[in-house]
């Protein structure tokens, strides 16, 4: 599993200005709501991606990650096994995002290798929340 360092997570995330977010959904209490509403109050711009809801936290919602025009990092809200699935998804948008980030509990090595052989870094099993504040929350 590649698990990045400190400074390569404070970088991406002092650089990244959107963030797709698959299997977004606004429903209280689940973690992809709170993440979600933590990234858009961090003052990201997030995308919400989902194959049913046509809204997500006010804002429309993609069908597919392959729709989005571009996204700095795209985050993960699937079970492992839709990962690969997800990873071919990502490596179809128009701009490839820097990251491609599995949420805690979630690991992929077919997705991993996916990613990184086409020079996309990957974060595993991390919340993206979790590192944000402990790295950057005074910082943004």
């Amino acid at each position: 599993m590649f698990l990045p360092t400190d400074e390569t997570l404070r970088t991406l995330l002092s650089s990244a200005r959107t963030i797709a977010i698959i299997g977004a959904k606004d429903v209280p209490g689940q973690d992809v709501d709170r993440v979600g509403r933590y990234l858009i109050a961090a003052g990201y711009t997030v995308i919400p991606v989902h194959p049913k809801r046509k809204t997500v936290w006010g804002m429309p919602a993609l069908v597919s990650v392959s729709m989005v025009e571009t996204a700095d990092i795209v985050v993960l809200f699937r079970a492992p096994q839709y990962c690969p699935d997800h990873a071919r998804e990502v490596l179809a948008m128009k701009t490839r995002p820097a990251c491609f980030w599995m949420q805690q509990g979630i690991s992929s090595p077919e997705a991993r290798r996916l990613m990184q052989d086409n020079g996309i870094g990957v974060v595993e099993d991390r919340c993206i929340m979790v590192e944000h504040r402990r790295l950057l929350a005074q910082t943004r």
